[in-house]
C-alpha cells in the first residue's frame, strides 16, 4: 500500500511513530443546509450525519434541546468510551479528537470555544480534527481554530468539498459553490492549519472528465490529504427516491475500484489518502448492496495498481 499510494496509516506512523487512532465525537451540531427539527440536507446525507461506529444514535442531534453544559458533557463521555474502545480493540497509544457529525462550525464562536477547550482539556491529543462545509469558514472561526496550533501535533480541518463540478453540487443540494472552498482552504492554510478534502466520486453529473477537474483542483491548492467515498443511497434520503425511480445508480465494486484508482493516480503523490471508501452499515444503505468491506476493497485497488505498474500521482 505504502508504495503504491500514500496512505493514512503509513503517515501516522511515520509521524508520530506510535499507534494514532481518532476519537470521534458528536457535538450536537447542526448543519445550514437543515431544517431546525434535523429534516432536509443534501440529497445524499441521512439523518446520522456521519457517526462513529462507538457512539449511540439515539443519543445524537439534540442541539435544540440540549444546553452547552448537556453538549460539553455529552463530548466528554463519547471521549471516555471511545478511548476505552480504541485501546481495547486497536492498542492505541495516543490519539487524535475528531469532531465529527455534521457541521462542526456552524454555532456561536462562544459555544465552539467552549466545546473545543473543553474536549481538548480532557487528554493530551496529537490532533484536533474538525469536519465542517466550506461555506461554514469565518474568518473568527478560522482564527479560533488556529489558536489551537499551539496546543496540539497538527490542528485539521475536514473540508467538504465532493466535486468540483457545479452542476453535481447543485444537484445534490449542497448549496455552496466550489470558491467557498477555495476561499476556505486559503484561509485555513494562513492559520497554519492543515487541510483534509472530502471527495464523493459517483454523484449525477459526474464522471472522469470532473473526476480529473477535481484532482487537479485540490493538487492547484495544495490540499494536504483527501477523503475518499463512494456514493451511497441510503434510507430517509431524497436519493433513496430517485434511486427507487431508477433515475440514478451505485457505482458497482468494479467500478468504484476503477474510478478511485482514477483519482489517485490524478492526486499530488505528497496527499496523504485517508480514506478510500465508505463505510455505512448495510442496515441504513439501500446501495449498493453486498459490496466487499473495506480491507477487501483497499486489496484490489492495490493489486490492480500494482499489476499495471502505477502509482499515486503518476497522471499529475
Amino acid at each position: 500500500m505504502k508504495d503504491v499510494y500514500r496512505s493514512y496509516s503509513e503517515h501516522l506512523k511515520d509521524t508520530y511513530h506510535k499507534r494514532v487512532y481518532r476519537i470521534g465525537v458528536d457535538g450536537q451540531f447542526s448543519c445550514p443546509n437543515r431544517n431546525a427539527d434535523g429534516s432536509g440536507g443534501c440529497a445524499f446525507c441521512e439523518q446520522s450525519g456521519s457517526l462513529a461506529a462507538y457512539q449511540n444514535p439515539q443519543d445524537m442531534h439534540k442541539m435544540c434541546s440540549s444546553s452547552i453544559e448537556q453538549r460539553i458533557d455529552h463530548v466528554l463521555k463519547q471521549i471516555e468510551s471511545g478511548k476505552r474502545f480504541l485501546v481495547r480493540r486497536y492498542k492505541a497509544e495516543a490519539f487524535s479528537l475528531y469532531f465529527q457529525s455534521y457541521t462542526n462550525t456552524f454555532d456561536t464562536l462562544e459555544h465552539l470555544r467552549s466545546l473545543y477547550d473543553a474536549a481538548l482539556s480532557s487528554e493530551d491529543y496529537v490532533e484536533l480534527i474538525i469536519s465542517t462545509r466550506p461555506d461554514c469558514l469565518s474568518d473568527e472561526v478560522v482564527a479560533l481554530l488556529g489558536s489551537y496550533t499551539d496546543k496540539v501535533e497538527k490542528v485539521w480541518v475536514e473540508l467538504g468539498l465532493q466535486s468540483a463540478n457545479q452542476a453535481a453540487l447543485d444537484l445534490a443540494g449542497r448549496n455552496h459553490d466550489v470558491f467557498s472552498y477555495l476561499k476556505g482552504v486559503g484561509s485555513l492554510h494562513l492559520h497554519g492549519i492543515g487541510v483534509c478534502t472530502h471527495i464523493m466520486l459517483g454523484l449525477p453529473l459526474d464522471g472522469y472528465a470532473s473526476y480529473g477537474k477535481t484532482a487537479e483542483m485540490i493538487n492547484s491548492v495544495k490540499s494536504e490529504a483527501v477523503k475518499i467515498h463512494n456514493l451511497h443511497i441510503c434510507r430517509n434520503t431524497q436519493m433513496e427516491g430517485w434511486y427507487a425511480q431508477g433515475e440514478i445508480t451505485a457505482a458497482s465494486v468494479r467500478r468504484h475500484v476503477e474510478e478511485t484508482v482514477f483519482m489517485l493516480r490524478h492526486l499530488d503523490p505528497s496527499i496523504v489518502i485517508e480514506r478510500l471508501v465508505c463505510e455505512t452499515p448495510q442496515r441504513r444503505r439501500i446501495a449498493p448492496r453486498n459490496f466487499v468491506d473495506k480491507h477487501q476493497f483497499i486489496r484490489q485497488v492495490v493489486r490492480m495498481m500494482e499489476e499495471r505498474g502505477w502509482q499515486q500521482g503518476d497522471l499529475v
